[in-house]
């Protein structure tokens, strides 16, 4: 269960699947013309495929393929990601594309005291973050719907490193203050 839940938190997206199952083959095809590049897991073409599938039955994937992780979180199964793709109330191709266009992203509203002193974090410790102001996106209201799916206690400031969701504020402070963030930041930082 630990290899599953490492290798679902490695990415924005990550999709547990098996190269024969016709649903897997058209999730992956919905998130590629969605803009968005998952990272795939085919369990029949893994030698320990066999008990990463025992372990996301166990992690309540049922079925246990195809498996869709966002922000490490489980978000469901081919059912589960096609009915928020009709009805349209979570952007989590659009947070997911935008989540890895830079090392270090910050979903913020401009009006957000929390979210501003969190940039100023960043950037006092050499990294400029990119910053996406949800409030000044016409979309933004779905994109708040797909973070708070993803995990994040409050919409914002949601902060991504490496494509991997980190958390809000309390999680970014709580790294900070445990010597845990610079060493997340180093590849991000310019060299000096």
């Amino acid at each position: 269960m630990d290899r599953v839940r490492d290798l679902a938190s490695k990415k924005a997206a990550v999709i547990f699947t098996k190269s024969s199952c016709f649903m897997c083959h058209s999730i992956k095809q919905l998130f590629y013309e969605l803009g968005a590049s998952p990272e795939i897991h085919e369990l029949d073409q893994d030698a320990n495929g066999r008990e990463m599938e025992y372990a996301l039955r166990g992690l309540g994937c049922t079925p246990s393929v195809p498996a869709v992780f966002i922000g490490g979180k489980y978000v469901g199964s081919a059912k589960d990601i096609i009915s928020l793709h009709v009805d349209g109330t979570v952007k989590m191709d659009k947070v997911t594309r935008l989540a890895t266009e830079k090392g270090v992203v910050i979903f913020s509203k401009s009006s957000c005291c929390l979210c501003y002193a969190v940039h100023i974090l960043f950037q006092e410790l050499g990294v400029n973050p990119m910053v996406h102001e949800i409030d000044q996106d016409p979309e933004g209201r779905d994109i708040e719907k797909a973070l708070m799916r993803m995990g994040c206690n409050g919409p914002v400031p949601a902060v991504f490193i490496g494509g991997k969701l980190i958390g809000s504020t309390n999680e970014v402070m709580s790294l900070h203050l445990s010597g845990h963030l610079i060493p997340m930041l180093k590849p991000y930082q310019p060299l000096s």
